[in-house]
């Protein structure tokens, strides 16, 4: 009896291709956990880079410029981490 559970398109694949969905996943849970802390250290950031923008003269912002890319990166794992993980409907510790 088929496993209703798996969507239909990975019902029908060969062990090299169950193998490459799992790493594909796996990459997937990486990238979400990446985009996790990128998000937590982005927020850590904001607490300086408050005082950064209010006190340091002209474009020179060192503390706002980190907390841009830290939030820019904390969107593209996040976003990339989503797009890989799809399909999974089980929760994968490892």
């Amino acid at each position: 009896m088929a496993n209703t559970l798996i969507p239909v398109e990975e019902r029908m694949l060969t062990p090299d291709e169950v193998e490459m969905l799992d790493k594909r996943r796996r990459r997937g849970q990486l990238f979400l956990v990446l985009g996790l802390q990128c998000l937590l250290v982005s927020g850590l950031l904001l607490l300086f880079s408050g005082q950064d923008a209010t006190y340091s003269p002209h474009l020179i912002h060192p503390m706002v410029y980190w907390n841009l890319t830290t939030f820019t990166l904390a969107l593209v794992f996040l976003a990339t981490g989503v797009k890989l993980k799809r399909g999974s409907n089980e929760f994968i510790s490892y």
